[in-house]
């Protein structure tokens, strides 16, 4: 056996055996886990903020205040409230109280406006949204137009001060006791029981948000825990938003569960990184690709192996990076995994092969199963054989990975708890895959699998890709284009370009005589977030369709920014607008030196 396949089996079988002490503790949840860890670790740190931390001690009182508060305020087990903060400890406090009450938290996105902000508040059907002062102009933009009877507390704004919308959360927090509940006050929430609500793009339409369960949380925090191999002086870089299952859940669960710490940042800093990580004596980084690139890319820093890390653990680390990003800055581990928020399909990379998402060990194949099947891409359509069934992809080939749902399953990684949209979760369950009756979750990503057995991401399918580490609903934003005045017409789809992870996006669009370039752009920085807003630009005299009237995008998504003679404009964050796509634009994008 190599030392690679060694650690590798090492490490399942850490993980393995931290799943099975969870299982042996029925009733297990998180925020039930807290007050024996407060008792075990005391005033060791938990989480570390940027002007705030919290002990083991802090932390699971600022829980049972929170909790008490939501029992004061009427708020029922099942009863959903919305949370719009940015990354901070608090932001944690805040989720596991109020869910140690038994409400269902809906993680909002920070950086939504307009539409996709109602949506996903009107999604969660919320009875309070907690939402941070500095976002608060956000949700009053909204005025008329949020639920009549939704209760909205602020958090962050000054002490004196009332907020123009809302109360100040605070006061009320520092009223309540922060000794453990007693389960007189509130019966504490079962495994089964919804504990989160995480937004996750589907293949269409807005984002959608998906149902997690405590067990499914704790399965994430103890698994990744023995994973990464979890120790009370570790402490864990994430950079990476809360609202996300990466950055929110495995990152925060899996240290709390080993009694370990987390440095909390608002946001990822390249100029920064570094310093951050030495300074906080930080043993293992959360990443996802694109920080990744972005590092290496970064001129030399003189602390760069200056720090204690020993692990990076995360999502989207491309092979042309790998080996750049673990030499140059003396990563000693990589830990490379691939999962779906609300799905049955998860892989791990436990040998350390560049570029490769995940490979199931023969022993564990019976709990981690997972296929790859032939569809069609553009489609999103299963291929099926003379019987009906689908057709199972061979080494090498190309298919959409799936994961099985049992009719009764018993471990919370295999259930699909859905979306709030029925007919979204509908959508995700493929029928009849290779026997009539069975059910498989669709992941709705395309994967190859070599012969050694190591699979490897190769784009996502249907109407949503990624950028800078977002899913991005191309019928979304075809809405907004549509919504502005001299868009007749608008098709969105995602375009490779050089030296990026992921794919930019890209709209093609018709337009009438009140076409205008900067009202454009206004447009589009009032409505999308900024890793939605198309990067290129296409006017075309017509949209091809369908029968049915669907855009077909591929051969736009082909002859992508650079191979049409149509007008093409980019989306210039330095120029602050849209500026001619000319040769000179465009080998300075291919040589990496225009920013995106």
């Amino acid at each position: 056996m190599t030392p690679a396949r060694g650690d590798a089996l090492k490490a399942w079988i850490r993980a393995l055996d931290a799943i099975t002490i969870m299982e042996t503790a029925p009733g297990t949840t998180l925020p039930g886990l807290l007050d024996g860890l407060a008792a075990t670790h005391g005033e060791r740190p938990a989480l570390l903020g940027e002007g705030d931390a919290l002990s083991y001690r802090d932390l699971a009182a600022r829980v049972n205040r929170v909790a008490r508060w939501a029992i004061a305020r009427g708020l029922a087990p099942g009863d959903a409230v919305g949370l719009l903060m940015p990354n901070c400890p608090d932001y944690v406090a805040i989720w596991l109280g109020l869910t140690r009450a038994g409400c269902a938290v809906a993680l909002i996105n920070t950086h939504l406006t307009d539409e996709p902000l109602l949506h996903c508040i009107r999604a969660a059907a919320p009875a309070r949204l907690i939402v941070a002062a500095a976002l608060l102009p956000a949700v009053a933009a909204l005025a008329g137009r949020l639920p009549p009877d939704l209760g909205i507390d602020v958090h962050g704004a000054p002490a004196g001060t009332a907020p123009p919308l809302g109360q100040r959360i605070e006061p009320d927090l520092a009223r309540h006791d922060g000794s453990p509940l007693a389960a007189t006050e509130r019966a504490p929430p079962a495994p089964r029981d919804q504990a989160l609500l995480i937004y996750t793009s589907g293949t269409t339409g807005m984002p959608k948000a998906a149902r997690v369960t405590h067990a499914r949380i704790v399965e994430w925090s103890f698994w990744f825990a023995g994973m990464m191999d979890i120790q009370p002086d570790d402490r864990l870089y994430d950079c990476l938003p809360l609202y996300h299952s990466t950055g929110g859940i495995v990152a925060i669960g899996a240290l709390l569960a080993r009694g370990g710490s987390v440095l909390i940042r608002a946001r990822f800093s390249a100029s920064r990184f570094w310093d951050d990580v030495a300074d906080g004596g930080c043993t293992i980084f959360q990443y996802i690709g694109e920080l990744c690139r972005i590092l290496a890319a970064s001129p030399p820093h003189p602390r760069e192996q200056g720090h204690r890390l020993r692990l990076a653990c995360g999502n989207g680390l491309q092979g042309d990076v790998w080996a750049a990003f673990q030499q140059r800055f003396g990563i000693p581990r990589i830990l490379e995994f691939y999962a779906a928020t609300e799905g049955s399909v998860s892989l791990y990379n436990c040998e350390g092969k560049p570029g490769a998402i995940g490979r199931v060990p023969p022993f564990l194949a019976h709990r981690f199963p997972v296929a790859l099947i032939r569809c069609d891409a553009e489609t999103a359509t299963p291929s099926r054989d003379a019987e009906g069934l689908c057709v199972a992809c061979g080494p090498d080939e190309i298919g959409e990975a799936i994961g099985p749902l049992p009719d009764a399953p018993d471990a919370p990684a295999r259930r699909f708890d859905g979306y709030t949209d029925a007919a979204a979760s509908a959508g995700k369950v493929l029928r009849d895959v290779f026997k009539k009756g069975d059910r498989w979750f669709r992941t709705g990503d395309l994967m190859r699998r070599d012969a050694a057995g190591y699979f490897f991401f190769v784009d996502r399918i249907g109407d949503t890709f990624r950028w800078k580490g977002e899913n991005v609903a191309t019928t979304e934003v075809a809405g907004v284009l549509r919504a502005c005045p001299g868009i007749t017409d608008a098709v969105v789809y995602g375009v490779a370009v050089p030296g990026h992870e992921g794919r930019a996006g890209m709209a093609a669009v018709t337009t009438d005589e009140r076409f205008d370039l900067a009202a454009l752009h206004a447009h589009l920085a009032a409505r999308l977030p900024a890793y939605a807003r198309p990067l290129f630009l296409r006017r075309c005299d017509t949209i091809d369709a369908t029968g049915t009237f669907k855009p077909i995008k591929g051969r736009l998504a082909r002859e992508a920014y650079a191979d049409t003679s149509d007008p093409v404009w980019f989306n210039d964050r330095d120029a602050g607008g849209f500026v001619v796509c000319d040769a000179a634009l465009l080998q300075a994008i291919a040589d990496g030196r225009r920013r995106l």
